[in-house]
């Protein structure tokens, strides 16, 4: 027979902290507390295979439920020397939630249940206490109306502030007994009328309905978008604790408190946390009244004049303070403590393993791996990858209020503040003038790339998490808000508006590229800072991984501030960023206007020099390590002007007419320019770029050697191959130029994998290719047939209905795109042992499917600089393998 409840008290438990799965976190966490001899009231765990049943069957329970309810119940008697329901010594309970994921807050409790007109008599007589019987129970009224019954909880506050202003009272504590009782009338009053009967006197139908109210809690919409966000399943239902009460508003020796072992905002190892004597739990966090300190030391740091804990109440802080270093010891973990002080003594009502900070948790897990509570293996896993992001970059203070005019995608995280501009130009004279910007467009093109440098953020209206804006402001470590569909923007009126407000060029403007969320006006920010634990956890993750990581890197600074970050090499230098950089796009222009294959050689001849230079500056920052160059991959479309404005400009600097300008830019219109002419279509087509680039990377290469008297190693990428056929010709010219050049330096020639026919073909292609690097950019779009850019108007409503799990551009699809890769990888391995196999799309930062790529056995993942530290913990967690991630 199936077995609904656990018991628990008196030093015994039918359950332990490895049964969260069936008791939830709470009653799992209270029945090894109470194996461990720690003060617990007695209680008992229906378990979360109730819940389960209870939405299974129309919100009935197991038949024998309400038996095994009420033999607990029993044994907590027993163990009280009470009995539930009893007139002269009643048993009285509350009723908690206890999912087996902590959801702080997100679900319902009831305290004092069992209290009626009756047994509010028998707790006066028993305590002593009219005053404290009375509170309780007028607490409890609010209380079980509010979840059970739902009646709104501001009509019994209205209904007490009216009477306190009436008394000529201001604290709730001015109250005495008798104040209590005419109120508790009141609030019968008001629960017969807004509920339409009497409030329940029998205790067990208190008991049941506050039961089901629990497991109802389960579905309301703050517990479900809470399981959203944290990736709960909702199959996982809650369990519910029944236990004991315990009173921490029996007078000056009662009190009620939360405690963390460790400080969960820094990580410190000291005991934090707040109190309240003549209290109960709800006391502490409605903020009716000031908590005060645990501790002395942050009672003065804190410059309150309330008594500490621990010098109001000493015997009880010891007390806590030996049980606190018994739990953390227990549970190698910093704790989160819930307690109550009842006449002197003191009782743990829960404790689960805290939430914190990224920069806590990170203390936290060095400390402890330092204390030998942890291994450093064990630390690695419980820092959350992605988290990371919190130390990489500014955020916005969390005291900070937010006017939330729209919320889009978290393209790049971070937070930034600034003037609105609406093009680039105008983001670059502001960056001149030294005013902060933000960025906002409809959406980004190369041509942007100016202005999103010069920017302190970006704001799209259109594309998603990996659109160009996104993965441009990624590389650069600036926050983007993608895919804003509500904002309307005006450019020729420089406003955008959403939601009835209007705001114009030059209004401020807050991003939060960690939540999406766009704000109104200037918002206070959190400069990043890094911690001697950041530099122990990243030296432990090195050591414990076996795939290297790289960068996606194309300038200077994107390539020293990954070095900082510990990058072993660039696995992506996207050429044609560069091209975009003052008087070359002139000359790009005039290349891509020529008639001829010697027009265009003339005009690349103006750009070779600052090729070179570019790429000697690249090796020189990498000093030795591998650099992946990939040749020039856009559609030439995108280099030409396209506003009017822009046209005469460019035809009057190189003295041509306007119209062959124009008529050029539509020769290349391409209807998809995606899977159009670009790639190493161009270098087939016009062989003298692919040459010219070539040269440049050959000869930067052996100046950077020379210079640094490290060997350089160029690895140069063939981009956008589908047959073995493409890519010989291509190498060909670049194998005929290091030949002209006398060339002396090594260098690889590869390909970039993006099409599901090269991953098909691979054993063929890698006959000649010397490495692959997995473009799962483009892979993904060409395998499931999706625009990365427009996906965002129907991706989420796809994950919502299971359809796929995840954004297919943000985590690898592994059965679609992922079986490409791993097919690839094996046909080009059996072909050339030992070939060198990367990833370098945006999947190259994203933990999961790092995860994937240390099963497919790739030799690195190369991603934006800013996620560096992120691929490397991830790397590390993926070589040790899954488990243990508690932050």
């Amino acid at each position: 027979m199936t077995k609904w409840v656990y018991s628990f008290g008196d030093g015994k438990a039918e359950g332990e902290s490895a049964m969260r799965n069936l008791l939830g976190g709470k009653g799992a966490n209270l029945a090894e507390m109470c194996n461990l001899g720690l003060p617990v009231p007695p209680g008992f765990t229906i378990t979360t295979e109730v819940c389960t049943a209870y939405y299974d069957n129309g919100k009935t329970y197991p038949a024998e439920l309400k038996d095994a309810v009420k033999a607990a119940l029993d044994k907590v008697g027993a163990i009280t020397g009470r009995t539930f329901g009893d007139a002269s010594k009643p048993l009285l309970v509350s009723v908690r939630s206890g999912a087996r994921a902590s959801m702080p807050g997100m679900m319902d409790t009831v305290l004092n249940l069992g209290l009626n007109d009756q047994t509010v008599e028998a707790l006066a007589k028993d305590a002593n206490d009219e005053r404290f019987a009375y509170d309780s129970y007028r607490r409890f009224i609010t209380m079980y109306s509010n979840v059970v019954l739902n009646v709104e909880h501001h009509a019994f506050e209205e209904a007490l502030e009216h009477y306190k202003e009436e008394k000529g009272f201001d604290l709730d504590t001015e109250l005495a007994a008798a104040d209590w009782k005419a109120l508790i009338g009141t609030y019968k009053t008001i629960v017969k009328k807004e509920h339409g009967s009497d409030f329940p006197q029998g205790a067990e139908d208190q008991l049941w309905g506050a039961i089901s109210a629990v497991f109802d809690s389960w579905m309301i919409p703050r517990a479900k978008k809470y399981r959203e966000l944290n990736n709960i399943p909702e199959s996982w239902g809650t369990a519910v604790n029944v236990q004991a009460m315990v009173f921490g508003n029996m007078g000056d020796t009662s009190a009620t408190g939360v405690a963390f072992t460790r400080n969960p905002s820094t990580g410190e190892s000291a005991l934090y946390g707040e109190f309240l004597i003549n209290a109960q739990g709800e006391d502490v966090v409605a903020g009716i009244r000031t908590p005060q300190d645990i501790t002395e030391k942050a009672r003065q740091e804190a410059g309150s004049d309330k008594p500490s804990m621990e010098k109001a109440m000493p015997e009880s802080f010891a007390e806590l303070t030996r049980i606190y270093g018994i739990l953390e010891k227990h549970y190698r973990d910093m704790q989160d403590m819930e307690f109550t002080i009842e006449n002197g003594k003191l009782w743990m009502l829960q404790t689960r393993n805290g939430k914190r900070t990224a920069k806590a948790a990170l203390r936290i897990a060095v400390e402890l791996a330092g204390e030998g509570l942890i291994s450093k293996e064990e630390a690695i896993r419980r820092i959350e990858p992605g988290s990371l992001d919190q130390l990489l970059h500014p955020t916005i203070d969390p005291k900070a209020e937010r006017k939330i005019i729209a919320t889009g995608l978290p393209a790049s995280p971070g937070a930034a503040v600034g003037e609105i501009v609406f093009n680039s130009e105008d983001a670059e004279a502001a960056r001149k003038a030294e005013r902060k910007c933000i960025l906002v467009r409809v959406e980004t093109s190369p041509e942007d790339i100016h202005g999103m440098h010069a920017a302190e953020g970006i704001l799209t209206t259109r594309g998603g998490m990996t659109s160009h804006a996104a993965v441009v402001a990624r590389g650069m470590g600036k926050p983007c808000v993608s895919g804003v569909g509500s904002i309307r923007i005006d450019y020729k009126a420089q406003t955008l508006t959403v939601g009835g407000v209007t705001l114009k060029a030059g209004d401020k403007l807050t991003i939060d590229g960690s939540t999406g969320q766009v704000i109104q006006g200037e918002v206070k920010m959190v400069e990043p800072e890094l911690s001697g634990e950041f530099a122990a956890l990243m030296e432990w993750a090195d050591a414990a991984r076996t795939m290297k990581v790289r960068t996606n890197a194309d300038t200077p600074s994107d390539a020293r501030a990954a070095r900082n970050f510990g990058a072993e090499g660039i696995g992506l230098c996207r050429t044609e960023h560069m091209f975009f950089e003052g008087d070359r796009i002139v000359a790009v222009r005039e290349m891509i206007l020529s008639d001829d294959a010697e027009g265009r050689k003339a005009a690349l001849a103006k750009i070779e020099p600052y090729q070179t230079d570019d790429f000697v500056e690249l090796f020189t920052i990498m000093s030795g390590l591998p650099v992946t160059i990939r040749l020039l991959d856009p559609p030439l479309h995108e280099f030409l002007p396209h506003t009017d404005k822009d046209v005469t400009e460019f035809a009057h600097t190189v003295g041509v007419p306007e119209e062959r300008v124009r008529a050029r830019l539509k020769e290349l219109d391409e209807t998809n320019p995606m899977l159009g002419f670009r790639g190493c279509r161009l270098a087939i087509a016009y062989p003298e770029i692919a040459e010219m680039q070539a040269r440049a990377i050959l000869t930067a290469a052996a100046k950077a050697a020379k210079q640094t008297g490290k060997p350089v190693t160029p690895e140069i990428m063939v981009p956008l191959v589908f047959t073995k056929a493409e890519f010989d010709i291509v190498k060909a010219r670049i194998d005929g130029e290091a030949k002209k050049l006398g060339n002396t330096v090594e260098y690889q020639v590869g390909t970039m994998i993006e099409l599901p026919r090269a991953a098909l073909r691979s054993a063929e292609i890698a006959e000649s290719a010397e490495f692959f690097s997995y473009g799962t950019n483009d892979l993904t779009q060409t395998a499931l047939g999706i625009s990365r850019d427009d996906a965002g108007t129907f991706l989420g409503s796809y994950t919502k209905a299971g359809i796929i799990p995840s954004d297919p551009f943000v985590t690898i699809d592994r059965d679609g795109v992922g079986e490409l890769v791993k097919i690839s990888a094996e046909r080009g391995r059996s072909v050339r042992k030992g070939i060198k196999l990367g990833i370098c799309g945006e999947h190259g930062g994203d933990p999961a499917s790092i995860a994937f790529c240390q099963e497919v056995a790739l030799d690195y993942v190369s991603c934006s600089p800013f996620r560096v530290p992120i691929a490397r913990l991830a790397a590390a967690q993926a070589a040790l393998g899954e488990g243990g991630k508690n932050a």
